[in-house]
């Protein structure tokens, strides 16, 4: 019998008209939608279908935007083909802000308080560090020791006649296939890469982000989202998560709270995640929402599971038929 795991994408995702589709199709999808754009009295969903692009990446909207994708699929797969997430899905996960998106499917967040948390960890993830001086730079064809060792060669400044100094510089997602994310300082980023290509990286390059995103930099937002999540009220989900920074299952309302505030400065182990549920008998990972990245790079992690991505009308038919 087939196991899946259900699995909900991150920054990155995103493009101008994901999910539209659905919506024009399906009234569960319109009602998500519209239950996200009451909570926070934006019409969130006007510049999701619409655009500009330029305003959809901002951060404090790309994160409720993707989630509000991933949530409008799954209520049309549950209303109108009749799935049970806890019948069909052995366990659930999200990369970054996607495992915020995992907890809503698995029924821990109610989609407004979600959409409320998601805007509120994007506005304080911005404001932790202001513009300019982080950045983050993408690594292709290493490993994470190898990642480690070039941020701890590029954490070093150096100027004649003054004592060594460090910058923040680390490992921000260990996404799998020789792909990982550095985060810190921009001008230790900057360091990074001819470092990097120096060892014989395949490719390293600086990636347009508006903040440094899981390193220890986010400090503030962690915080900000500690006191935001210890009033939020969490249900156990329905089938246990696979959290970012652990990479083991969780089902503790309170470990789950820990593990959020932990997520914005800690490294989002993908890699590690998607072998740990292979490893409990995931054969079948389904990504539900916007693009296909986490299908894409489970092919790598695990090429003897199935990976698909379910974001259109035609995606969830063929997943239904196939269940």
């Amino acid at each position: 019998m087939t196991v899946h795991a259900f699995i909900f994408p991150g920054q990155g995702s995103q493009s101008v008209g994901m999910g539209a589709e659905l919506a024009a199709a399906f009234a569960p999808a319109r009602e998500v939608f519209q239950e996200v754009d009451d909570a926070l009295n934006q019409k969130l969903s006007a510049l999701i279908f619409e655009g500009p692009m330029e305003d959809l990446t901002r951060t404090e909207n790309t994160q409720p935007a993707l989630m509000a994708v991933s949530l409008a699929v799954l209520r049309v797969l549950e209303k109108e083909g009749g799935l049970e997430l806890k019948r069909v899905a052995a366990l659930v996960a999200g990369h970054s802000l996607g495992e915020y998106s995992a907890l809503a499917a698995a029924g821990s967040f109610g989609i407004a308080q979600t959409a409320r948390l998601l805007r509120l960890r994007g506005t304080a993830m911005q404001k932790a560090v202001p513009a300019g001086e982080g950045g983050m730079a993408a690594l292709i064809g290493v490993d994470l020791d190898e990642a480690r060792a070039i941020c701890a060669e590029a954490a070093i400044v150096r100027v004649e006649g003054e004592p060594d100094r460090t910058e923040i510089i680390e490992v921000a997602n260990d996404n799998g296939g020789g792909q990982i994310v550095i985060s810190g300082r921009a001008t230790a980023i900057e360091r990074a890469i001819p470092i990097a290509k120096a060892r014989g990286v395949k490719r390293a390059v600086v990636l347009p982000v508006s903040a440094p995103f899981h390193c220890s930099l986010m400090a503030p937002a962690a915080d900000a989202m500690g006191e935001a999540l210890e009033r939020a009220e969490i249900t156990p989900p329905v089938v246990p998560l696979v959290a970012n920074v652990s990479a083991a299952k969780v089902t503790d309302p309170q470990a789950i709270r820990d593990l959020l505030v932990r997520q914005v400065t800690g490294t989002v182990r993908w890699r590690e995640s998607v072998e740990a549920m292979a490893a409990m008998g995931v054969d079948s990972f389904v990504e539900l929402g916007a693009g296909k990245v986490l299908s894409g790079l489970v092919r790598r992690i695990a090429p003897d599971a199935a990976a698909r991505s379910v974001g259109t009308p035609a995606d969830i038919e063929a997943f239904l038929a196939s269940l």
